[in-house]
Parts: structure tokens; sequence; C-alpha cells
């Protein structure tokens, strides 16, 4: 179909043993839009980023990219197939360089725009540095070397599992303001955070998750701030 969103997600249960994280989770993403999921630490967040990227497998709904199934998808082969997890804490590899780092991001061989010289473009300080242990970096700098590695897999979906988490704000406004020529090269992005007006400025939709569930979600500019902290907050 279509007008079919690239992304669905489906009424999604997911656990950790006996204890569940995701009730019922529906989320879905069009073509070129960015999404925020926000909510507070243990809302689910990462949990079902994970989910989406195969590196688990919900109990229960469906999952759906590209109108294919991707449910019960091995992560490798998510990856294959267009999407791309930039993860919590960034996970470098710390014993290889910048740019070692960034070619690993492209050994799926997707073809697209994202190259070595289209990130380095993106991301001046890396090109500066591409020869530095990864560890050299500062926490800002990793944050776009783990977005760039991702990136170099030419993937339809990006999702970023929080960007700004300890970084300082000047830094992480430089960041989200590169998100929009990300998107310009055709991809949708999925950003996960706590800091919910920046997700807010970025966003065209937003969902909040309170203890695994939606609580609440619609397009950015239609959602007060009162609302969406009632329904982070859970109050």
């Amino acid at each position: 179909m279509p007008d079919a969103s690239l992304l669905e997600v489906k009424g999604i249960d997911a656990f950790y043993g006996d204890f569940q994280a995701l009730f019922d989770v529906s989320l879905s993403v069009d073509a070129g839009q960015i999404v925020a999921v926000i909510g507070a630490n243990g809302a689910g967040k990462s949990t079902l980023l994970k989910s989406i990227a195969g590196l688990r497998h919900p109990h229960r709904g469906e999952i759906l990219f590209d109108g294919t199934p991707i449910t019960d998808a091995p992560a490798f082969d998510v990856l294959n197939r267009g999407i791309a997890l930039v993860p919590e804490g960034r996970r470098l590899f710390p014993s290889l360089s910048v740019e070692e780092n960034l070619l690993i991001g492209g050994q799926s061989r997707r073809p697209g725009p994202w190259t070595l010289a289209r990130v380095y473009e993106l991301f001046p300080v890396l090109a500066e540095r591409r020869h530095l242990p990864a560890p050299a970096l500062s926490g800002g700098q990793q944050q776009m070397a783990a977005i760039g590695r991702a990136l170099m897999s030419n993937p339809q979906l990006l999702l970023c599992d929080e960007i700004s988490l300890g970084l300082a704000p000047i830094v992480v406004r430089e960041i989200y303001s590169r998100l929009p020529r990300v998107v310009t090269e055709g991809l949708s992005l999925i950003i996960v955070e706590q800091d919910m007006m920046q997700a807010l400025r970025a966003a065209s939709h937003v969902y909040c998750l309170q203890e695994g569930r939606v609580a609440l979600q619609g397009p950015a500019h239609a959602l007060t701030r009162e609302t969406i902290s009632a329904a982070y907050f859970g109050v």
C-alpha cells in the first residue's frame, strides 16, 4: 500500500524474565519523519528500540518494516533491511580508531549516500580526529561517531537512544542541529529522550511512555507542556 507507514509497531509486549517492560505498545513512523519517544528512566524506551532493532523479541504483537514482518528477525537481518541503532552509551570499540569504528558501520554494504566523506562533512571534528582511538574523543564527539557509524550502514530508519545523555546543552544543540540534514537524505528517525523539550523541538510526532505503556501520543505542535508533563510523570 503506498500510504503505509515505513515502520508499524502493533501492540507489542516485552519481558525481561518475569518482569514485563512493555504493555501493548503501538507506534508508527512515516518516511522522512522524526518521531520522539519520551519518558522517565525505566519507562521502557530503550526496550522499545531494542525490540525494533531485533535485539529483543516481543512476546506478543507485531513489528512491520516497509510492509514486511520483522518481529522475530535477528538483529543482523534488521540492520541489513535498513534499520540502524545508535545505542545508549555510544558503545564505540575502544581499541579502534574513530575511522575504523565508522568503517565497521559500513560492513552491511547497503547502497546509499552515506560514506566516510559524507559523515566527515556532517561532523567535521571526526575528520580532524579520525586517526585517534575512540576513547580520546569527548563525550559529544563520541556521540557523533556513534551516529556516523550507524549512518555508514545507509539505513532507512535511524534509532537514536538517549542522544543527550551526559552531554552539555551546547553539545546537544550542536548534534540536534545536524539531524535535519540527515532527514533530507531520505531517512526517518526515532529519537528516545528523557529531555522532553529537546524532543518536542526536534520531532513532528511524540509518544510518551509511562511504566511501559503509551500514556500520550500526538503531533508535537498539538501537545502542551502540561499534558506531556502529566503523562511523563503519571500525575
